[in-house]
């Protein structure tokens, strides 16, 4: 049944790509895979295969990668995506030697690419579990990892099923070993059986402290901040946005810093209405990176509409926000963390284990309305202790829980 249900995917892929072109992007990328292959992978090479769904996965993925890129030379690293919005980004990634598509999961697919591929090990990161290609690993004796993963009861491993209990266990079946984040992971799958795991934690830990220390000053910014507090909006949504533009618009002594998820010409523009509605004289960071404007005191918030700076940006920060708790589920928490500040974030983060772990130890806070954001800020502003207490435990909780990627890659690769 899962492979008839993945043909018939495909097929609606087909018919989307004629209409929609991030799926026009995906079906012709995964059409030129096999070309890559034949063109980047020799008989002879030995081979690491890394699957990420998008840039989340990649980057838990990415310190295993380049530290193997340091101690093993020998092999050559083979990065497939599922999304566009991954491959898109990373397609030119120096630290793998090739970057492709993964084509669908049909079984005449995944025997082709493990043909060309002829990995000698493959890890899968987080929630990929795509069954014919594991099922080919196993058959071809080729080492299956998985990596960062996590496991909840409501998953679809764990269901009834009409054809019977629990047959989506099978892909989970197929790995060598799991590396998983947290105990209540491995208890789950040791309840079905499924005894090869190892709690770690999250590689994405490793990767945002590695960010942070590679992080580069940005000028611009800290011109912009000076002296007074900021208050950073990562990765920012409308429901977001509608709740602490009007607040900052009363805290005009605070800097308001905006990086969107979203960096369309529509979305800016929201902002900038909301902005001017509550009185924040605001300019976008393209403007200065081009000389078009100069920056002055009169201006409260700074637009960040271009990729690649947010990482950099929380450095500046008292207090960060991260967007998609009122939609699709809160982003890159760590990130943010990282830097000893206090993060808060909308009511959509049950599912995100960092989340929950910096709720719990007092590095982080959960919003659902504006009552509620200003409560938060209204203690932060009024109690320098309190505001330093968070940002200590949020930092504190990164750093003690890191080292997940060393312990995947030596039990990997040493």
């Amino acid at each position: 049944m899962y492979t008839i249900g993945i043909y018939i995917f495909v097929l609606g892929m087909l018919i989307a790509a004629i209409f929609h072109k991030k799926a026009r992007k995906m079906v012709v990328g995964i059409g030129q895979t096999y070309l890559l292959l034949r063109r980047h992978i020799k008989n002879t090479d030995r081979v690491v295969w890394f699957h990420a769904a998008s840039l989340g996965e990649f980057e838990q993925g990415r310190p295993l990668m380049e530290r193997l890129r340091v101690e093993h030379p020998e092999y050559k690293i083979l990065l497939t995506f599922y999304s566009p919005s991954g491959y898109e980004v990373r397609k030119d990634y120096e630290g793998a030697d090739l970057v492709c598509y993964l084509p669908f999961d049909t079984p005449g697919n995944a025997l082709s690419f493990i043909r060309l591929a002829h990995p000698e090990i493959a890890i899968f990161i987080k929630y990929e579990f795509w069954t014919n290609y594991l099922i080919t690993c196993r058959r071809k004796g080729i080492k299956t990892y998985s990596v960062s993963s996590i496991f909840r009861p409501d998953q679809y491993f764990f269901r009834w099923h009409m054809f019977g209990k629990y047959p989506t266990l099978k892909p989970l079946r197929q790995f060598d070993h799991l590396f998983v984040q947290n105990e209540s992971s491995k208890k789950l799958l040791a309840e079905h059986g499924i005894n090869c795991v190892t709690v770690v934690g999250d590689t994405r830990l490793d990767r945002v402290i590695a960010i942070k220390n590679a992080a580069a000053p940005l000028p611009l910014v800290e011109k912009f901040a000076g002296n007074s507090p900021c208050f950073i909006a990562g990765s920012s949504w409308g429901p977001d946005e509608e709740i602490y533009i009007p607040y900052f618009g009363k805290h005009k002594d605070w800097k308001l810093i905006i990086a969107p998820h979203v960096i369309s010409e529509t979305h800016l523009k929201d902002i900038e209405k909301l902005l001017d509605d509550n009185g924040i004289s605001h300019l976008r960071y393209t403007e200065l990176e081009k000389g078009e404007s100069t920056l002055s005191t009169e201006f409260g918030a700074l637009i960040v509409n271009c990729f690649g700076k947010l990482s950099s940006i929380y450095r500046y920060g008292k207090v960060a926000l991260v967007g998609g708790g009122f939609g699709v589920g809160i982003h890159n928490v760590p990130e943010a963390a990282v830097y000893g500040i206090p993060v808060i974030f909308g009511p959509n983060n049950e599912k995100f284990r960092e989340a929950q772990a910096l709720k719990a130890c007092g590095g982080s806070f959960e919003y659902q309305d504006a009552e509620s954001f200003a409560a938060i800020m209204d203690k932060f502003i009024t109690s320098p202790a309190d505001l330093q207490k968070a940002g200590q435990a949020a930092g504190g909780y990164i750093n003690a829980n890191a080292g997940a990627a060393d312990k995947c890659f030596n039990a990997i690769f040493n």
